[in-house]
């Protein structure tokens, strides 16, 4: 997991929205530590100013302390094209939003969705994305 903060800052942040970030589709989860499972909020549909505007909907009405983004890696940890998007898109959210983002690894993220049954893949892949993360807040 690569921190914008230090993880002792993490630990006194207490909501976090979660991306699963595509060319295309963008999965959108929410989660607070007092709830402590991520619930899917919908995917954003487009890229370019049409999914800023709907990241910002998300952003204000959520208000959250930190943002989360699902990084995507080979099966040998290898980084690819889409690594460098989420990355970069990582880097807009900071720019844009002003407020810590992590990144999260997500291989596979995708896969268990699916297994889960899940009618909106993007948005519970950005659930998996978060629930990974708040688990990794408390070991």
């Amino acid at each position: 997991m690569s921190l914008a903060v230090s993880p002792t800052a993490a630990t006194e942040l207490h909501s976090f929205l979660a991306f699963d970030f595509g060319q295309q589709r963008t999965g959108v989860a929410y989660a607070s530590r007092l709830l402590g499972q991520a619930k899917p909020q919908g995917t954003v549909i487009g890229a370019g100013q049409a999914r800023w505007t709907s990241i910002t909907k998300h952003i204000d009405e959520w208000q959250p302390d930190a943002l989360v983004v699902g990084v995507p890696y080979h099966p040998d940890g290898a980084a690819h094209e889409n690594t460098k998007h989420a990355q970069k898109f990582a880097r807009q959210l900071r720019g844009r939003y002003n407020l810590p983002v992590f990144e999260v690894d997500e291989r596979y993220s995708t896969t268990e969705a699916r297994s889960l049954g899940a009618v909106d893949v993007d948005a519970a892949s950005a659930c998996v994305i978060l629930n990974q993360f708040l688990r990794s807040l408390s070991s």
